[in-house]
């Protein structure tokens, strides 16, 4: 299946590699000759490289040069050795990716790759041992030397990866007894597991825009990943062979994962395909041996032994496990007596090349061509392109099952019929291309409503292709795309931030009739007028002066708490339980303790939303210790849960009053796509990871008002914005 992709790109594989210098430091110092970083006034590196090769040592030398901490972070997370710098605490997470990053084969899919790819991975590589030896007052961790095979384990760009829905708790529940026949049921959630915990939407927005339905008869694009601040690096990368990307590349890899070039753009979505599976497996144990059985027969259990190192107080220590597999994937927990294993996609060289070839993808077919790599195993994808092509790929790889298991649950591990049976064509899967209305977009929901009236039917397509729902979110981005004819770059940047909150369309009625219905004499009556009064009349939008924003997003959290669980044993959306099944009661005493917590928190349950919901960047650590008494931005956009497309997942944490943003919007871009490409954008507080730096938080009022700024995507638009002009290593 890789083929028909890399045809697209044999300016990529014609040139054979050439004979390196005797050492690597005369190899680099080779390199970097032929790279440029052009820096503008936003700090944002502009790359160009004599080859794709030359380009890819600039653009990683430059993301180190803004943040190598959070580099050696993702790498350290992808190949299980985070231990070595955060101590035992993270043996078992270390655990979980060594069960299926191994080092020595991936030094062996490195031989194996494609010259081509070889030479991108060498030259990542490259770049990142120079930065390390030009900047001697850089102290790794723990990566003193990187290998061009370590690409490979941190191949797709995704926030949260798919080995990373394996549970923690479950997981070490299994394996810290021996033996584990002992090992009690877990299912996932018990335990410690690694999820957010707070319910907050994580994921993106993406939409794309026919020429049909604007003004100036061109294709426009929204990019605006919501994912934690400050994971993705901003950038353009350019070389003499072709390459001219731009966008959000997640720190470490050497691709735009979100992004545009001058004539197509992609933006990627979390979905809600069943792309991973757990296998119930009946084992047995004889002469010391363990088994599982498969359809009339037993097998061996595949055993190995892992070694997780980490950091102790007296230096390097280290834990050895005996782990399991059969050849569904490695055993993670057990469940009723049964030992569960897990399948997932396990293709690093065809996610690399997928990863990296679909950012030279000039229009729509050679963007579907590289589709046909089917790793882009946790995302949709929203395309553009200058053609006027518009499309909703969902998910890109979903394996083909028998419908006649429940793929949402464990399925039996010893019968034949759970195989899978390959991948799901591209062309089979529920996608839309060129739509009539003119539109598609994915905010995380299903695709059944992506284009409106021509999105797919559900009912064509197997249920494991989509296990998520509708939500606010998504009500509120068809209802700003359906019959408009009068799309700009401006006026999609509008959308992107319009501020109403579809969520509480249903659940304030039903409180207001509550608060109505009240006799004269009750308690609730008095107390609560003003609050009543205000909400009745608020218009539903966010604003950073507003009340009424607080004091609802104060009554929806308590709602969530009281309420989320039998919303969700219902099989409703919360705020169509809240409208059609909560007791008047239930609203009008979750509205009463918001404001009790508001008045408790800031004085006064009439407190703007501004005053409460901040953005705030000091340290540029990863774990950011917020701080009420330190300089901060309001943030007028709330929360992606209450059907705002601008998101800002934000709570009080330990020792604050007011709530710090996390997560969200973290990149944003508008493009339009004509006979040039003209694009704005804004990055969550500013490129650089470097507190001393100018650039570390001056985006961050842009970033709050969703003011967007000019992007220099040609060389022209950068005379009067460049900041610096140097090779790597000067």
């Amino acid at each position: 299946m890789a083929a028909p992709a890399l045809l697209l790109f044999t300016t990529l594989v014609l040139t054979a590699p050439r004979p390196d210098p005797v050492t690597p430091a005369a190899r680099w110092e080779l390199r970097a000759r032929n790279v440029t970083i052009t820096r503008d006034d936003w700090g944002i590196a502009h790359v160009h490289g004599r080859t794709d090769a030359d380009a890819v040592f600039g653009m990683i030398y430059a993301q180190a040069e803004d943040d190598f901490n959070r580099i050696e972070t993702n790498y350290l997370n992808a190949m299980g050795r985070m231990a070595e710098a955060d101590g035992e605490s993270a043996v078992y997470q270390d655990l979980r990716m060594k069960l299926f990053i191994e080092p020595d084969s991936m030094r062996a899919l490195y031989r194996k790759s494609p010259a081509w790819l070889q030479r991108l991975m060498t030259a990542w590589a490259d770049g990142l041992n120079y930065y390390l030896v030009t900047h001697p007052r850089v102290h790794p961790r723990v990566i003193r030397r990187f290998e061009p095979w370590m690409a490979l384990t941190f191949s797709e760009g995704s926030i949260g990866g798919d080995i990373e829905r394996v549970d923690l708790g479950a997981l070490q529940a299994f394996y810290e007894r021996e033996p584990p026949s002992t090992v009690p049921a877990t299912s996932p959630g018990d335990g410690a597991g690694d999820g957010h915990g707070d319910g907050e939407p994580r994921g993106s927005n993406g939409i794309a825009i026919a020429p049909s339905n604007t003004v100036n008869h061109h294709t426009l694009f929204l990019i605006n990943p919501h994912t934690s601040f400050f994971f993705r690096s901003e950038l353009h990368m350019t070389s003499d062979e072709g390459l001219d990307a731009y966008g959000a590349a997640t720190w470490g890899q050497f691709f735009i994962y979100q992004g545009f070039n001058r004539t197509a753009g992609w933006m990627h979505t979390s979905s809600g395909v069943d792309a991973i599976d757990e296998y119930l497996e009946t084992v047995v144990q004889r002469a010391g041996r363990w088994y599982y059985r498969y359809g009339d027969a037993e097998r061996p259990m595949i055993t190995s032994r892992i070694t997780v190192p980490y950091r102790a107080d007296s230096g390097m220590a280290q834990r050895t496990f005996t782990v399991f597999r059969t050849h569904h994937g490695p055993v993670v927990r057990a469940e009723n007596g049964k030992w569960v294993t897990v399948r997932l996609m396990e293709e690093p060289v065809k996610a690399l090349m997928q990863s990296y070839t679909r950012t030279r993808a000039r229009n729509l077919a050679e963007f579907e061509r590289t589709m046909a790599l089917h790793t882009n195993s946790s995302n949709n994808t929203v395309f553009a392109d200058a053609d006027g092509n518009i499309a909703y790929f969902h998910a890109n790889f979903i394996p083909r099952r028998d419908t006649s298991f429940d793929w949402n649950a464990p399925v039996d591990g010893s019968d034949p019929r759970t195989e899978w049976h390959g991948v799901l064509p591209v062309d089979s899967s529920p996608n839309v291309i060129n739509p009539s209305v003119g539109w598609v977009y994915n905010s995380n929901d299903w695709p059944w409503s992506a284009a409106g009236p021509d999105s797919p039917k559900r009912a064509e397509y197997p249920k494991y292709v989509e296990t998520g729902g509708p939500s606010a979110r998504g009500r509120h981005a068809v209802r700003l795309l359906e019959h408009r004819k009068d799309f700009t770059l401006d006026r999609l940047l509008e959308a992107a931030f319009d501020s109403y909150l579809t969520w509480f369309e249903r659940p304030l009625p039903a409180l207001v009739r509550a608060w109505d219905a009240l006799p004269a004499g009750d308690s609730l009556k008095a107390t609560l007028s003003d609050q009543v009064t205000l909400l009745r009349a608020w218009d539903r939008r966010w604003s950073a002066v507003s009340v009424p924003t607080s004091l609802a997003v104060f009554w929806g959290e308590e709602l969530r708490a009281r309420a989320g669980t039998d919303a969700q044993r219902a099989g409703l959306l919360l705020e169509d339980f809240l409208a059609t099944r909560a007791r008047p009661a239930l609203l009008l005493d979750a509205l009463a303790a918001a404001s009790d917590r508001l008045a408790a928190d800031f004085g006064d349950w009439r407190t703007p939303w501004g005053e409460i919901n901040r953005f705030q960047r000091l340290t540029g650590d990863i774990v950011e210790p917020f701080n009420d008494s330190a300089p901060s931005n309001p943030v007028p956009f709330t929360s992606a849960r209450w059907g705002s497309l601008a998101s800002f997942g934000a709570r009080p944490y330990p020792g604050t009053r007011r709530w710090y943003g996390t997560s969200g919007n973290s990149f944003v871009a508008v493009v339009e796509f004509g006979d040039s490409v003209r694009a704005r954008a804004v990055t969550a507080g500013g490129e650089s990871g470097h507190p001393g730096s100018p650039h570390f938080n001056d985006q961050a009022t842009r970033y709050a008002a969703g003011n967007l700024r000019e992007v220099y995507f040609y060389p022209n638009q950068l005379k009067g914005h460049t900041e610096r002009v140097y090779r790597p290593g000067q």
